[in-house]
């Protein structure tokens, strides 16, 4: 008899769960349905998608630094018909205000009738690229130096700091992934990103996996996080791991258009097998009295007589004048927060921290 009830409730579990499924891939389907953009454009598209999803489809390319999962907040946009009540879910990342004005996240916003939206001009400026593995180079245990030849377009014109967003196949869909870029802005032929491998990561499994020759795909310039070129100000640039990706541009747009202006840059690591790219900082550092290094381990590691500690002890130990300084932050979100609270001690004003959390 107990046999038999455990069979029933797993076979009407199985039920309910094939009628999910049915329910989400065939009731939920809204026809075709029509999305104005900044009340002169239209395209019509599927519903019951993502209006994230819908806009990548018709190639309208909107920033979304954590894959469409909800956390980052960057692909909120104003909808003006056709959006409902905001959800619980976006209501933990956007403000009171920003619901009021209209704003909703394009990541959990899904698609049911037809919607007007307002899209910022820069977004629409946002091009796809078709580019070429040139290198891949492990420089630690777990992080690749990838190098893209731009195939079509064969050129990308960015600011230092900014990211693009890579696209990989999934199971005969698509999803993307956020990566900064390392290289020099002049080299616009040529992009290169720094990738963690996560383990199980759909993104960075599939970059890691890549070869010289392999085709990839990508979006952009995206992001806010830039460095401020019309300033005179001292940079403070602070990395941890693989943050020191968009800081690596910035290091090397100074050294051939800012070097009069006095740069900081602290490096956080755990050993010196993390410390990648250390030669480089160092020959910038004895190239220049304006650059300034201050790399860091937070584990033991017998090979290493340099600074110790979690890098925002360093920077409290070493920054002076830090009212005359702006600065620039990536890095794991525990790091930013006490980065960010030694900077405001040092006098750096809030609105002149500007940082990127991953």
């Amino acid at each position: 008899m107990i046999l038999k009830s455990l069979i029933f409730i797993n076979g009407f579990a199985l039920f309910i769960g094939f009628l999910i499924l049915f329910l989400d891939k065939v009731i939920s389907r809204y026809g075709t349905v029509t999305i104005t953009l900044n009340s002169e454009k239209e395209f019509k598209a599927e519903g019951g998608k993502s209006l994230l999803r819908v806009l990548f489809e018709n190639k309208y390319f909107i920033p979304s630094a954590c894959g469409g999962k909800g956390t980052c907040g960057y692909c909120k946009l104003v909808v003006s018909e056709g959006g409902g009540e905001a959800l619980p879910t976006e209501s933990l990342v956007l403000t009171p205000k920003e619901i009021r004005q209209g704003y909703r996240m394009s990541c959990q916003l899904k698609v049911r009738s037809d919607m007007a939206i307002y899209i910022p001009p820069e977004y629409l400026e946002i091009k796809e690229y078709t580019g070429e593995i040139v290198s891949t180079e492990l420089v630690t245990s777990d992080i690749r130096e990838i190098k893209i030849k731009l195939v079509e377009p064969e050129s990308i014109s960015f600011k230092p700091g900014q990211y693009v967003q890579i696209r990989f196949d999934v199971d005969g869909d698509f999803d993307y992934r956020a990566y900064s870029v390392a290289s020099h802005p002049d080299t616009q032929g040529e992009i290169e990103i720094n990738v963690k491998l996560i383990p199980e990561g759909l993104g960075s499994t599939y970059l890691h996996a890549l070869r010289p020759g392999d085709t990839v795909y990508f979006s952009g310039p995206y992001g806010d996080f830039f460095l401020n070129t019309d300033s005179k100000r001292k940079i403070v640039c602070c990395a941890g791991g693989v943050g020191l990706a968009p800081l690596k541009a910035i290091a090397r747009y100074w050294l051939t258009h800012a070097s009069n202006r006095e740069i900081e840059f602290y490096f956080g690591s755990r050993t010196t097998k993390d410390l990648y790219d250390h030669s480089m900082f160092e020959e910038m550092a004895g190239k220049s009295p304006n650059f300034k290094y201050f790399p860091a381990l937070s584990d033991e590691d017998p090979e290493w007589d340099g600074e110790r500690g979690f890098i925002h002890t360093i920077i409290d130990r070493h920054l002076e004048g830090g009212y005359k300084a702006e600065a620039y932050l990536c890095g794991p979100p525990i790091m930013i927060d006490a980065v960010t609270d030694v900077l405001l001690s040092k006098g750096v004003p809030q609105e002149r921290i500007l940082y990127d959390k991953f």
